[in-house]
């Protein structure tokens, strides 16, 4: 494999390339015109933010334009309409910049940006007020979207939180600060678990990190503080030598002290995003903190949709002491339909690299679908003399009484998500209720 690595720009400092920088990316890769002007055309709507470390140590510039990194960082020709590609192909060679406004606006709310009810069933409320930059949609844990870490240091093409980085204020989850989130964590002493999330919380300074985290170790029924981050992937050095990167470790140990857990959720999409040198040390020294990575992804039509990608890279997170954690089914907003795996697919591929895992690396559960009701695990598929089923199960839920119990569902080859299932009318009632036909219904709505 040939990776190229730039001897102009030093892949220790963060250099980020975005829309503005497509042609210069074309040229110093030799990149086919048809390419350029996919990347042109579709990064008018789905947001495109790649850098220096990603492009000189994770894509394969000779497998281009197959290689998975490639496809995962840079948008594709496929990935949305064919006629709205077209559309906005003619509307950027006319210079239309008014209706290009338009199309992209149309285009983009056509896409499900905030899939599974995000916005209306997730937003909580102090005194009657719906809080900015909050979600909570399990009893036991809070999702909070600091302000200023609502961007990445490269974005997936598959991203479902590609909204909050469109510029779009409507579309956008994001807290100014913590004091909303700490008053509501006093009320609700059920919340355990604060996910930070984004976008990327550790594209902030150690500073400002540590304003948001702070806070939140005055809240004593507080016991983990998650952090959701793609950093570790594409940009390592953030805990290895950026100029703050001692002071973010010593954050971490300064949490861990006060008795709580500091859970790092690394966003791993590749064995190839584990294999740099930079990698393994990024995450020896955040495990020395006394933190836990714990580690999980999309399954990825085009990037990992093949079991020995699966057993390759949780092999290889299990021998760095990171805990594989989950393989979830890509959500339905964006370019779904080019990244879309069915299920049924998508459990064979989970099964076949699981019987290759050792013990200790079966933590990880998978396929799951985070939908509307919470989140299904696909167990399998059950042959019946009266038809074949998908073995269901609710490993975390709106309701938590359902939590843990099976339940099953028409087998179908096409299927790729919950609403597209067909329960099995004898599921009990509870269940029926929260994920059948109604609720599907209710989810296609939303997701529409």
């Amino acid at each position: 494999m040939s990776l190229l690595v730039s001897t102009t720009v030093d892949p220790g400092r963060f250099h980020s390339f975005g829309p503005h920088h497509i042609d210069e990316l074309g040229s110093r890769y030799g990149l086919s015109a048809d390419n350029v002007q996919a990347i042109r055309t579709i990064s008018q709507v789905l947001p495109f933010r790649v850098n220096e470390y990603v492009l000189s140590h994770l894509v394969d510039w000779d497998r281009i334009p197959d290689d998975p990194i490639f496809r995962l960082v840079f948008p594709q020709r496929g990935m949305l309409a064919a006629d709205d590609e077209r559309r906005l192909g003619e509307l950027l060679r006319a210079g239309d910049r008014k209706e290009l406004r338009a199309q992209v606006a149309r285009i983009r709310a056509g896409l499900n940006p905030h899939p599974s009810g995000q916005q209306q069933h997730n937003v909580p409320t102090l005194d009657g007020v719906e809080l900015p930059g909050m979600q909570h949609k399990y009893r036991e844990t809070v999702l909070y979207f600091p302000q200023q870490g609502q961007t990445c240091h490269a974005y997936c093409t598959y991203c479902f939180r590609w909204a909050q980085f469109v510029g779009d204020a409507d579309l956008r989850f994001a807290a100014p600060g913590p004091e909303q989130l700490v008053s509501y964590l006093h009320r609700h002493p059920a919340v355990t678990d604060v996910l930070v999330t984004g976008g990327d919380p550790m594209i902030m300074s150690t500073e400002r990190l540590r304003s948001h985290l702070e806070p939140l170790l005055r809240v004593d029924t507080v016991r983990t503080i998650r952090i959701g981050t793609k950093s570790v992937a594409y940009w390592p050095y953030r805990f290895v030598s950026d100029s703050d990167a001692d002071d973010l470790l010593r954050l971490f140990e300064q949490i861990v002290a006060t008795g709580r857990t500091v859970a790092v959720m690394a966003h791993f999409s590749h064995p190839r995003e584990l294999a740099t040198e930079v990698a393994g040390r990024a995450i020896a020294r955040i495990r020395a903190t006394g933190a836990v990575v714990y580690c999980q992804a999309p399954l990825i039509r085009y990037v990992n949709d093949d079991p020995r990608v699966w057993t390759e890279m949780w092999r290889a997170e299990l021998a760095v002491g990171a805990v594989p954690y989950y393989l979830f089914v890509e959500r339905d907003t964006g370019p779904r339909d080019y990244f879309q795996v069915p299920l049924t697919r998508a459990a064979d591929i989970f099964r076949t690299a699981y019987q290759q895992l050792p013990g200790l690396a079966r933590t990880v559960r998978g396929p799951v679908m985070s939908a509307t009701p919470g989140k299904v695990l696909v167990d399998g598929v059950e042959r019946t003399p009266h038809g074949d089923f998908f073995q269901l199960r609710l490993i975390q839920a709106r309701d938590p009484r359902l939590v843990g119990r099976p339940f099953r569902a028409r087998w179908s080859p096409a299927a790729a998500w919950l609403s597209d299932l067909e329960l099995d009318p004898a599921a009990p009632a509870d269940i029926l209720a929260a994920v059948g036909p109604s609720a599907a219904r209710t989810e296609a709505t939303v997701t529409a």
